[in-house]
């Protein structure tokens, strides 16, 4: 799937902007730091307990959630390969720690989550940034 067709069902669902990115590479790092952001809103206001704030924690979940399925959309598993299977196991990691912790009150699996897909943005920045140079 074309990453703008994720991005699109991305901003009918969550009311974002995109209209002046056409660059897939673009799209996809922008939703990638949106999933970051939703998670790390998440994580700091898991424990209502403790001061965190529900309404936040559930629409950070939502969105989390949300992004997470766009981005597993966009991926094209004929040209992508074992990196796009990886990277839609990743997401599903990621989707699966997210409930779990929901459940559970407690943020471990989404803080790990949180690592590895921050290497991923980091990786898919180099990339891009590569791909614009290239051009």
């Amino acid at each position: 799937m074309d990453p703008r067709i994720a991005a699109e069902a991305y901003k009918k669902t969550e009311g974002h902007a995109f209209e002046a990115m056409t660059d897939p590479h673009q799209i996809i790092s922008t939703m990638l730091d949106a999933l970051l952001k939703s998670m790390t809103i998440f994580v700091e206001n898991i424990d209502i307990v403790r001061g965190g704030d529900a309404s936040l924690r559930s629409k950070h979940f939502s969105r989390a959630l949300t992004i997470i399925y766009a981005l597993q959309s966009s991926l094209d598993f004929e040209k992508g390969g074992d990196i796009a299977t990886n990277l839609f196991q990743l997401y599903e990691y990621a989707r699966q720690q997210l409930i779990k912790d929901l459940t559970t009150a407690r943020v471990e699996q989404t803080a790990t989550a949180i690592k590895a897909l921050t290497e991923i943005k980091t990786a898919w920045d180099s990339i891009s940034s590569e791909v614009s140079d290239a051009r």
